[in-house]
């Protein structure tokens, strides 16, 4: 029998476990310096405590050591800051705002997908970022002119790395199919059907139960419900056919048809709609350079992809909806209590409230079977606004006889995109926004005036006529379906060349800024900015002139009369305004006078006694 172990016996006490050394990034500087200056790797290894091993690995990464050494401001600082390839960063940004735009338009995607896109951006963006040897830019001197030479094969360890980087490309439940064909088959036919019979049960149930149960419970009359949606715009942008369109895009630069901003539009089950919120790139494009932008026809937000994010949907909230809102309830003598429906695309689950509003997102999937602004009047509009610039350019071309397309369009800025803008939103009918609200709330919908369809419909067939009197390339045989094909645009998602347009927005941001400074720099500080005195002046003579004009060279009097009672009418805010500031100005001199006097008493009491 094998002897026991005796109780008191104690093991030898283990020797304390070596605590890892890590060197600050300053230290393994000077560390390099020692093997620079001919040191051996023991020695130095002995000098600071480690590892021959550890003292290779450090001379190893001696590149980014001193690239981190040159950056960081943290003496203490022990991490290595490693390069990361500056074409897979400009390649992320851009697919990150793609895969917001594809969940916004509710485009599904899968793993597969978006690393396959990944994979074609990064490629494309290498070649426009390569640069040949020898070269004297300085991305080549910072290594990514060699970012074409650089394999990249977006793989699932990239991927996962991505979604962690950007919280907005998380995917759910999605699986690759080994089998291609039958995974296509599949997705064409069973899962397809399977996925638009769930997403139409899902819709009726979220009417059925939360909607109804919601409206019952706390008793919201049709002017308390509302529905925002968004929108792209291609603000400057003609059918693809017409020679205006062609020319732009055979010319060097920028591409003005590539313009786009993000349109919040927003209204209620009675018809009413508040003013549209604009997301530009841009804060102070030059068109709208010293005008104030809280009297402009919409809502002025900016991003420098031209897009919704967190901070400005809470700004629109605040900013915008709620004081529409609180006036038109107000004017209608109603209690302040508003259901606000959203959509799920990103950026609408930002956490916002305010007293007396209740916020309900609608389920996933489900924008286009039951939100009223996408049951058609995002389309309309857009055809109104299509309708509103040709209606524009033909009555342009009637009333100049100089007139020429391509200085017209040309000068079409965002200001007068506004104004179109504007007019675009007051074609749209209370009757016809009541109708978008049928699927959702069919009590309240009354069949009255014309449907989002049909305004659509007739806003199209009225640009088809207008195209004909413009004339030229594209604008004589244009149909119905290059008008739609235009309005489908819109909505369709980005193309690669488009996201790359987006890369370059806060640069183009970043030097109109800088110009605009430069421009404020160099203004002589004595020059008149705004409506002066004189201009003013100026302003209500030059109307007389015209009012003169008129009855002079008009026979028909009772023309020209009710012309210059336009004119009269037109300037009454300008004439009220003028007489205010030239009462100002006689008041000023009594001012001045006061006030030169105080300072020379002030002056007087401080002088010093005369000896």
């Amino acid at each position: 029998m094998a002897s026991k172990r005796l109780a008191s016996s104690k093991a030898p006490p283990a020797e304390p476990k070596r605590r890892r050394k890590m060197l600050t990034i300053v230290e393994k500087v000077e560390l390099l310096d020692m093997l620079k200056l001919g040191k051996s790797y023991t020695s130095v290894g002995r000098h600071y405590g480690i590892n021959e091993s550890t003292v290779r690995y450090i001379k190893k990464d001696e590149k980014n050591i001193r690239a981190t050494a040159a950056i960081t401001l943290n003496k203490n600082a022990k991490r290595v800051v490693t390069p990361r390839n500056k074409t897979i960063v400009k390649m992320e940004s851009v697919l990150a705002v793609w895969i917001s735009e594809c969940k916004m338009k509710n485009i599904r995607l899968d793993t597969n997908i978006i690393r396959t896109k990944a994979k074609k951006l990064y490629e494309d963006f290498a070649k426009s970022d390569y640069v040949p040897d020898g070269g004297q830019d300085d991305a080549a001197e910072e290594g990514t002119s060699s970012a074409s030479k650089i394999p990249f094969n977006a793989s699932k360890g990239w991927f996962d790395k991505f979604q962690k980087r950007f919280k907005n490309v998380s995917l759910r439940g999605e699986a690759a199919s080994a089998d291609k064909a039958a995974a296509e088959e599949f997705v064409h036919n069973t899962f397809k059907t399977f996925i638009e019979e769930a997403d139409k049960a899902r819709a009726e149930e979220f009417v059925r139960n939360t909607f109804k149960t919601l409206i019952k419970e706390r008793s919201y009359r049709p002017e308390h419900v509302f529905n925002m949606a968004e929108t792209g715009l291609f603000w400057k942008r003609m059918p693809s056919r017409t020679f205006i369109m062609k020319e732009e895009a055979n010319a060097p630069g920028f591409k003005a048809q590539k313009d786009r901003f993000t349109l919040v539009m927003c209204g209620n089950a009675a018809g009413f709609m508040i003013k549209p919120g604009l997301v530009y790139k841009s804060e102070n494009p030059k068109a709208l350079k010293n005008k104030n932008k809280n009297v402009l026809p919409v809502y002025w937000m900016h991003n420098p992809k031209a897009r919704m994010t967190n901070s400005l949907i809470s700004n629109w909230f605040h900013q915008c909806f709620i004081p529409e809102v609180r006036l038109y309830l107000a004017e209608k003598g109603l209690e302040f209590k508003v259901l606000l429906l959203l959509d799920n695309a990103e950026g609408h689950t930002v956490d916002v409230s305010f007293d007396g509003v209740h916020i309900e997102l609608l389920p996933p999937n489900t924008t286009s079977l039951i939100q009223p602004m996408d049951q058609g009047v995002i389309r309309a509009f857009r055809a109104l606004y299509t309708q509103s610039i040709l209606q524009n350019l033909v009555d342009a071309k009637d009333s100049d006889e100089n007139f020429t397309l391509k200085a017209y369009w040309r000068d079409y800025i965002i200001a007068s995109c506004l104004l179109n803008i504007q007019r675009a939103v007051s074609e749209i009918k209370s009757e016809t926004l009541n109708v978008c609200w049928k699927k959702m709330w069919p009590e309240v919908a009354h069949d009255k005036g014309l449907s989002p369809d049909e305004v659509h419909r007739c806003a199209v067939d009225k640009v088809v006529k207008l195209a004909k009197l413009l004339g030229g390339e594209g604008f004589n045989d244009m149909t119905a379906d290059d008008v739609n094909e235009l309005m489908d645009a819109h909505s369709q998602p980005l193309s690669d060349e488009d996201l790359r347009e987006l890369t370059s927005a806060s640069e183009e941001e970043e030097q109109e800024r800088e110009e605009q400074e430069e421009e404020e720099l160099g203004t002589d500080e004595d020059e008149e900015v705004g409506l002066t005195l004189n201009r003013l002046a100026a302003m209500v003579r030059m109307a007389k002139e015209l009012q003169q004009m008129a009855q002079e060279w008009d026979p028909h009097m009772l023309r020209s009369l009710q012309f210059s009672n336009t004119i009269e009418g037109g300037m009454t805010v300008y004439k009220n305004l003028l007489a205010q500031m030239k009462k100002q100005q006689q008041q000023l001199p009594i001012t001045m006078l006061i006030t030169q006097k105080r300072s020379s008493s002030f002056a007087v009491s401080q002088a010093p006694p005369s000896s």
